[in-house]
C-alpha cells in the first residue's frame, strides 16, 4: 500500500489527485469542530468529556467523526446520503419505471442521483429535527441539556444548519469521487472512523483490565488480517469462446475467467445496516412521552440506541444483544440483496452468449443461468456469515465484559475495505500510465 502511494506522488496527475482529497479531508475535519449556533458550548464540553457509550450512540459519533458529541455543523455525518440511497436502490427492485432509469445508462443514472440527493435532504431535515429535541431533553446526554435555549427559532435554525451541512457533506463527496481518488461517501466515513481510533482505544483502555483490553486490541488485528485475506479470495468460473471466421481472420478462441469474490458485495452492506440503525432514534423521538409510547421508548433507548445491556462485567455502557443480533441480521440481508443487484445470472449467461462463449460443460442457455445462481448462493452465504461475524465479535466480547468497545467490527472492516478498494484504484490507475508510458 505504501508503495503504491509513493509511486502515486511521483505522476502529476495522480499528486495532484490525492493532494484534492487531502484537502477535502481537512475541510471536513475543520467542519466537525464548529458547533451549530445555539448550542451551550460548556454543556457540550461536559458532554465530550463523560461521551463513554457503546452500542448505538457510539457507532453514530463514531460514523460522524465525533461530529455528534461536539453538535457540530456535521453532526448527521454523510449517513443519511447513506440512507436514501438504499431507499432508492430497494425501490427500484419493486418499481419498474426506476428499474428502466437504472438500466437506461448514464442518463437514467443521473436522475436517480438527483432524487437520491432530494431524499437526503428530506431525511437530513426529519434526523436533525429529531436529535435537536433528544440533545435537548437528555435522552442522548446523559441528562445534559446542550440546547438550553430551545424556542423555535433556535431549533429552526439548528435543523437548517444541520441540513445544510449534510448537503455540503455530499457534494464533497461526490468532488472526491469525481476529481479525487476511490470512493468520496466511502472515504468521508473511513476518515470519520480513523478520526476517532486514539480516543476510542484510550476510553478502552480506562474501562477495561490489562488482559481485556489487549485481547480486543489482538482480535481487531487478527480481523483485520482475516479481512484483508477474505476480501482477496475468489471463485474464478471459466469461459471459453468459440472462433469465428470473418474474412481472412479468425476472431476469438481464447478462454477467460468470470471473477466471482467470495463477498462480492464489500462494505456496502456494513454500512447500509449501520444507516439502518438510525431509525430507531426517529421512532423513539417522536413517540409520545406518556403511556405507551413511553414504554416503547424506553425498551428502544435500552436496547438500541443506548449503551444499555451492561453484559456480564456490569459495566452498564456496553452494546445491548437486541442491538447486535439485529445489525448481524441487517448484515446478512443486505449481502444477499446487495450481491443480487451487483451480479445478475441471467444477464450475464445472456452476455455469454451473445458473444459466443460458454462455461466448459454447461449447456448455454437456462443451464448456465443456474449455474451460475448455484455457485452464487454457495458463495454468498459465506460471505455473509463472514461479514455477521467480523462486524459483531468485537461487540460481542465487549458485551460479555461490560466494556465499551467504540471500535466494532463495523468499523474494522468499513477501515480495511475502503484502504483496499483505494489502493487498487491507485495500482489500477498507476498500471494504466506504466502501460502508456511503455507504449510510447
Amino acid at each position: 500500500m505504501l508503495t503504491a502511494f509513493r509511486n502515486a506522488f511521483r505522476i502529476h496527475d495522480l499528486r495532484n489527485k490525492i493532494l484534492f482529497t487531502l484537502f477535502i479531508f481537512a475541510l471536513y475535519r475543520l467542519g466537525s469542530t464548529i458547533p451549530v449556533p445555539g448550542a451551550d458550548l460548556d454543556a457540550i464540553r461536559d458532554f465530550a468529556n463523560q461521551a463513554e457509550q457503546g452500542g448505538f450512540v457510539g457507532l453514530l459519533n463514531l460514523f460522524s467523526g465525533g461530529a455528534l458529541t461536539q453538535l457540530s455543523i456535521f453532526a448527521l455525518g454523510i449517513m443519511p446520503y447513506i440512507t436514501s440511497s438504499i431507499i432508492l436502490q430497494l425501490l427500484t427492485v419493486v418499481i419498474p419505471k426506476l428499474q428502466a432509469l437504472q438500466e437506461d445508462g448514464e442518463s437514467g443514472r443521473k436522475v436517480i442521483t438527483q432524487w437520491t440527493r432530494y431524499v437526503t435532504v428530506i431525511l437530513a431535515l426529519l434526523q436533525s429535527t429529531g436529535f435537536a429535541y433528544l440533545f435537548h431533553s437528555g435522552q442522548f446526554t446523559n441528562g445534559v441539556d446542550l440546547i438550553p435555549d430551545f424556542t423555535p427559532r433556535n431549533v429552526v435554525i439548528i435543523v437548517i444548519t444541520m441540513t445544510a451541512g449534510t448537503a455540503l457533506l455530499m457534494w464533497m463527496g461526490e468532488l472526491i469521487t469525481q476529481r479525487g481518488i476511490g470512493n468520496g461517501m466511502s472515504l468521508l466515513i473511513f476518515v470519520s472512523i480513523i478520526s476517532q481510533i486514539p480516543s476510542q482505544l484510550a476510553i478502552l483502555n480506562t474501562n477495561s483490565a490489562t488482559y481485556q483490553f489487549v485481547i480486543i486490541v489482538g482480535v481487531m488485528i487478527a480481523l483485520t488480517v482475516g479481512i484483508i485475506f477474505i476480501e482477496q479470495g475468489q471463485r474464478r468460473i471459466p469461459v471459453q469462446f468459440s472462433k469465428r471466421v470473418r474474412g481472412r481472420k479468425i476472431m476469438g478462441g481464447q478462454s477467460t475467467y468470470i471473477p466471482l469474490k467470495v463477498n462480492m458485495a464489500g462494505v456496502i452492506p456494513v454500512i447500509f445496516a449501520t444507516s439502518i440503525m438510525y431509525f430507531p432514534a426517529l421512532i423513539s423521538s417522536a413517540l409520545p412521552s406518556t403511556g405507551w409510547g413511553a414504554a416503547i421508548r424506553d425498551w428502544i433507548n435500552t436496547n438500541m440506541l443506548s449503551s444499555g445491556g451492561g453484559g456480564h462485567g456490569g459495566g452498564g455502557f456496553s452494546p445491548s444483544l437486541w442491538y447486535i443480533g439485529v445489525l448481524a441480521l441487517l448484515v446478512v440481508f443486505f449481502t444477499y440483496f446487495y450481491t443480487a443487484i451487483q451480479f445478475d445470472p441471467e444477464r450475464q449467461a445472456d452476455m455469454i452468449q451473445r458473444q459466443g462463449g460458454f462455461i466448459p460443460g454447461i449447456r448455454p442457455g437456462r443451464a448456465t443461468v443456474n449455474y451460475l445462481s448455484h455457485v452464487l448462493s454457495r458463495i454468498t452465504l459465506p460471505g455473509a456469515m463472514y461479514l455477521a461475524l467480523v462486524t459483531i465479535l468485537p461487540s460481542l466480547l465487549g458485551w460479555f465484559w461490560g466494556v465499551p468497545v467504540g471500535l466494532s467490527g463495523v468499523s474494522i472492516i468499513i477501515v480495511a475495505g475502503v484502504a483496499l478498494e483505494t489502493t487498487k484504484q491507485i495500482e489500477s490507475q498507476l498500471t494504466m500510465r506504466n502501460y502508456e508510458g511503455f507504449l510510447s
